[in-house]
């Protein structure tokens, strides 16, 4: 694996320039090669995670930790089961199990959404790249839920644009620990990568605008049930704002206590509603998916204590 790190400095620039423009002639490598990386969030500028189409200017410093690795990914089909509770010529609906990956990625290369995908359908769109066919928004590995997909590059465009102007709306369900103070509320931050762990988002004082509305639907003593819905959609969102309330999702082994009180795989986390504007007929349609067993078997423990 041939890796690339560095720290540029941005300079000499007559006007401000896109940023795999910019890598593109500093490394040598094409400009799809540095849009792999850039979506991988390999190259961050001014510590923060940028889109290939950000405007860099002099005086910014560019982060990159470029990787050979991500540019040889080639998902390939596999016939792996999934629950997909809604499908059409322009989109499916996949209620996505905890511990699976959506799509491809240096350390896992295969089992993803993607492969499942592939065998799957037909037809997905080519919007993203070759190891994200299809694929419209994530969740992370050990949450589950509703994801859309699409199934050609019309229907991406459409899905993708409802997203960012937020007119499709994701709802969660999450176990917390402790008691949030109020019944319902809105956070609203800035989320970047960490300073100390490059692996961990944090709440900070610049990155990108994160905002997550909040319900509190039932109260254990120690734990509250509580509904999310996303205005925004930040890397691991929920989970970075649930702890900045100072309540992390139970099981959450990145974001979450240190002393676990139940054995789980991953937090509880459950994308359970989605809403959106179908691309074709211009109708608009909800879906929704329950809770799953290991998710309920906690809540029931706590309901009968």
């Amino acid at each position: 694996m041939i890796e690339l790190n560095s720290e540029i400095i941005v300079e000499d620039l007559e006007e401000k320039t896109r940023l795999d423009v910019f890598l593109s002639e500093e490394t040598g490598w094409s400009r799809s090669q540095v849009k792999l990386q850039i979506d991988g969030e390999r190259a961050l500028v001014n510590g923060v995670s940028r889109k290939a189409g950000f405007l860099i200017k002099n005086g910014d410093v560019v982060s990159l930790s470029f990787s050979k690795e991500i540019l040889e990914i080639n998902a390939e089909a596999e016939d792996i089961p999934l629950d997909i509770v809604y499908e059409d010529d322009d989109f499916a609906i996949i209620n996505k199990p905890q511990g699976m990956v959506v799509h491809p990625a240096p350390g896992a290369y295969n089992h993803t959404l993607v492969n499942a995908l592939l065998y799957h359908f037909e037809n997905l769109s080519a919007s993203n790249d070759k190891i994200r066919p299809g694929i419209v928004h994530r969740i992370d590995k050990d949450t589950s839920g509703l994801l859309v997909v699409a199934k050609n590059d019309k229907a991406h465009e459409s899905l993708a644009k409802q997203i960012a102007e937020h007119s499709c709306f994701r709802h969660y369900l999450a176990l917390l620990e402790g008691n949030l103070k109020t019944d319902s509320g809105t956070v609203d931050t800035f989320i970047s990568r960490s300073k100390n762990d490059r692996k961990m988002m944090a709440v900070s004082e610049d990155g990108k605008r994160a905002i997550t509305h909040y319900t509190v639907l039932e109260r254990f003593g120690d734990y509250c049930l509580v509904e999310f819905v996303l205005e925004t959609g930040r890397t691991h969102q929920i989970r970075v704002h649930s702890k900045h309330l100072g309540h992390p999702i139970v099981g959450d082994k990145t974001y979450g206590i240190k002393n676990q009180k139940f054995k789980l795989d991953g937090q509880l986390l459950h994308a359970y509603k989605l809403e959106l504007t179908h691309p074709t007929t211009g109708k608009r349609m909800a879906f929704e998916c329950e809770i799953p067993d290991y998710f309920t078997k906690i809540l029931n423990k706590l309901k009968n204590k």
